[in-house]
């Protein structure tokens, strides 16, 4: 018989890493020893090392002195990307396997088959790969503290996708279910890319016990990037969004030729769509090679492209974040960033996609959509090399959350207040939760709160002795439906005439369609053919032009940790330091801009004002990200407003914004009265912003993970249009009858710290207070100002033909000015 001692158990371990060649990392055994000493933690390790055998192979080490053959599941695995999950679920079992230990590691996500998952509720595998909505799914069965009652690990993989979402919320709030149930003591282990605060993500990942026997290990391990920006051979001096990245195919080209397997990422499903077209009609030669992968697609097609890309079929994938995370792709050898990633660590992520294995390099190409994108290819190359990286802010008292999951408990055999509560404060998010704020919500689901108490559908939860309980069918299928906090707009199912489903589309670009319109999606293009039982009916179309589909949500915010890099490298070359590569291609646009205006640095914010036949322009660059410049820009004009009757039209990209009037626009007065002064900035962004119908939009996404409002049934969806006025109504109710509801306040409060980015902005307004401000009086738009112009244009509903047309135009007259003015 085999003493296990701890040094057996490591040997072990390290002889299966040597039967495949490997070697095990220093960070790795750390995790070892951690794990079989009991203890919970934190991995910190670069994509692509090894992280999750630093957790899995010290699940199977401790079978060998436990029961190999104890019934139940023992292990969960979360993980937030379904791809992902059918990587990780297949390295596990084959670990498990080679090991000779007799487990099954199972997957469940909201592809997996209902024979699939009824057969994981008869027999529990060991191990689990699960999403946070199937752990809550699971939940919801009464049978629930049975199935859990064995669980010893649970590992949170890929935190930082995690934390600061509701999807990470409703997680923490599963492990304080699962930890209390368990008949032994769980570890609870992440694993994690590097963020700007992982001390905190420790904290929240093991909830109020994090000081308790946890630890954080960092892999001391230097991961190699190679990021190369791909330059156009000429640059424009007035350059605008979008239009050069396909120009630059035939540069992209032979970097996908030269490489074993491409993923190109672009940022949203729509460019996904437009960089697949663009490579089949470039080159033909790639079709039956190159595939497409989005979120939208259906899973059969995601599955096969995934298959295929582990097989190394495929020379190129044009993808979104559906591939951001740790899937082990070997064939991959090179990744293509489209356009700027807005954030240091998404573009080191996606990095990491290439290479993914020990000791492998990763080789990123960054290609530029218009050339003043160029300096964010120089600062994501420093910001790598720096180590610097975005922190992800953990999110707060999200009661929508907590609402549903109390639902989601009754339904699964009912809880008792005292008991959960505890559970609950347990949790980083509800740690200061009130006992009035607990009774509001134990209220709001037992009687519909205040205000709703009248409508018997909104009282679903029904108290009998201290246990909180649903009893109705009806109530708690409707609930099971609804688990879950991803909220977007209605999808309708694609399928053609035939037979044969491709994915979803959003109801509303659907809805601008007529019966013969081309549109492309998943590759094809398509011809609509007619709506039926809400399935949008196509077929095939010969026509060589069609729309494409756009999803809500497709806009990203440009990172503070980002933003601040480029404004390093704007002040590098507005003291004559071109030697980045980036710098030095757009050296001429710069130039242009220190001639007509000025190069901002980080001590100065620039403003310049013209003149055109448009009207009168400001221009104003914090270099702040889109979404605070829109703010921004809304308090400027409304501060300018107060002084005199004005109006304006507002555009915004992230690196500025205009203020457009038929006016002259008074900014030398206004600078003069302090026109970004931090008096009253708190009521003047709320007189600026319409936040009371951004609290609307926000709490038809807060009411529907409440479970106020019932999407539908799998294939009778309600209609938006329906949904948006069910909300609506629903908002007018609490904000006349009931200024106490606590998912009124939320939305609100979702509005300043995450749609309007208060803190952000209070910040940014800090900022441009600490700087000289300078007001440049120019006699045309400048190639700072161009992009921020064209913007403008776009909301005139000009096809691509014509705005290309007239922006040709106007580049045109502009050059001759440049000449003129040399």
């Amino acid at each position: 018989m085999v003493d296990y001692t701890r040094e057996v158990l490591i040997k072990k371990g390290r002889e299966w890493f040597e039967s495949r060649g490997w070697t095990a990392f220093q960070f790795q055994l750390d995790c070892w020893n951690a794990y079989l000493d009991g203890k919970s933690g934190l991995l910190n390790a670069p994509t692509g090392s090894g992280k999750t055998y630093a957790l899995w192979i010290p699940t199977l080490l401790e079978t060998f002195i436990s029961d190999p053959y104890e019934k139940g599941l023992k292990v969960i695995w979360i993980t937030p990307l379904r791809a992902l999950a059918k990587d990780i679920q297949s390295a596990m079992q084959q670990a498990a396997n080679e090991m000779g230990i007799p487990w099954t590691v199972g997957l469940r996500t909201g592809d997996t088959f209902t024979s699939a998952r009824q057969a994981q509720k008869n027999k529990p595998p060991d191990a689990i790969v699960i999403t946070p909505e199937s752990i809550h799914i699971l939940l919801s069965q009464s049978d629930y503290p049975y199935y859990f009652k064995n669980v010893k690990a649970i590992i949170a993989d890929e935190w930082h996708e995690l934390i600061g979402t509701k999807r990470g919320v409703a997680s923490e709030l599963a492990l304080a279910r699962i930890k209390k149930i368990a008949k032994q003591k769980v570890k609870i282990w992440g694993i994690s890319a590097t963020i700007g605060n992982l001390k905190q993500a420790k904290r929240v990942l093991l909830g109020e016990e994090w000081r308790k026997e946890a630890i954080a290990v960092k892999a001391d391990i230097e991961k190699e990037i190679s990021i190369q920006s791909i330059l156009p051979d000429e640059v424009e001096n007035f350059p605008w969004s979008g239009h050069l990245g396909t120009k630059l195919l035939p540069k992209i080209l032979p970097i996908v030729e030269k490489s074993e397997t491409t993923l190109l990422f672009t940022n949203t499903r729509s460019q996904t769509e437009l960089w697949y077209q663009a490579f089949l009609n470039f080159a033909p030669e790639l079709a039956g090679v190159m595939a497409m992968h989005h979120g939208s697609m259906d899973p059969n097609i995601r599955n096969w492209v995934e298959d295929a890309l582990h097989a190394g079929k495929l020379k190129l994938v044009v993808c979104t974040s559906s591939l951001d995370l740790g899937v082990d792709f070997r064939p991959v050898d090179t990744v293509i960033q489209v356009g700027g990633p807005k954030g240091v660590s998404r573009f080191q992520q996606r990095a990491g996609r290439s290479g993914h294995r020990p000791g492998a390099p990763s080789q990123i190409f960054f290609v530029p959509t218009h050339s003043l994108e160029l300096v964010e290819g120089a600062a994501l190359r420093q910001a790598v090399a720096e180590g610097k990286f975005e922190s992800r802010k953990p999110l707060e008292k999200c009661i929508d959350v907590l609402v549903q999951y109390l639902v989601t408990l009754a339904v699964g055999g009912g809880f008792r207040a005292i008991e959960i509560l505890e559970e609950v404060r347990s949790t980083y998010c509800f740690r200061q939760l009130t006992g009035n704020e607990w009774r509001w919500v134990l209220d709001f689901i037992t009687t519909g709160g205040k205000s709703l108490g009248a409508y018997d559908e909104y009282a679903k939860v029904y108290e009998e002795d201290g246990v909180y309980k649903i009893i109705n069918k009806r109530t708690a299928t409707r609930h099971r439906l609804s688990i879950g906090t991803i909220v977007g707009d209605p999808s309708l199912k694609v399928r053609f005439l035939t037979g044969g489903y491709l994915g979803t589309i959003e109801e509303y670009f659907i809805s601008k369609l007529n019966p013969g319109d081309a549109f492309w999606f998943a590759g094809r293009n398509l011809e609509f053919v007619m709506i039926k039982d809400l399935t949008v009916i196509v077929k095939k179309s010969n026509k060589k032009k069609g729309l494409t589909p756009a999803w809500g949500g497709g806009r990203l915010p440009l990172s503070s940790m980002l933003s601040e890099v480029i404004k390093q490298k704007l002040e590098q070359a507005a003291n004559g330091d071109y030697s980045d590569i980036e710098l030095a291609t757009i050296k001429p646009i710069l130039m242009l801009q220190a001639r007509w205006s000025k190069i901002p640095d980080s001590k100065t914010l620039l403003i310049e004002k013209t003149t055109t036949r448009f009207g009168n322009h400001i221009f104003i660059y914090p270099f702040e990200g889109m979404f605070v410049h829109e703010v921004l820009a809304g308090l400027v004009a409304y501060r300018i407003s107060q002084m005199l009757p004005i109006s304006f039209s507002i555009s915004m990209n992230d690196y500025g914004f205009e203020l457009l009037s038929d006016q002259d626009i008074p900014i030398v007065e206004a600078l003069e009265l302090d026109l970004f002064s931090e008096d009253n900035l708190f009521q003047d962004i709320n007189q600026s912003v319409n936040k009371t119908e951004m609290s609307k939009r926000k709490f038809r996404d807060v009411a529907t993970i409440a479970g106020l409002i019932f999407q539908g049934y799998p294939g009778k969806q309600v209609r938006s249009k329906h949904l948006q006025a069910s909300s609506g109504i629903i908002y007018k109710v609490f904000e006349d009858y009931d200024h106490e509801n606590l998912l009124i306040q939320q939305s609100v409060e979702e509005v300043m710290n995450q749609q309007l980015e208060q803190s952000r902005l209070f910040e940014a307004v800090r900022r441009i207070n600490s700087q000289k401000i300078v007001l440049m009086e120019t006699n045309q738009p400048t190639p700072f100002a161009f992009p921020i112009l064209v913007d403008s244009l776009r909301r005139e509903n000009l096809t691509s033909e014509q705005l290309s047309d007239r922006v040709a135009k106007m580049q045109l007259q502009l050059e001759r000015n440049a000449g003129g003015l040399e």
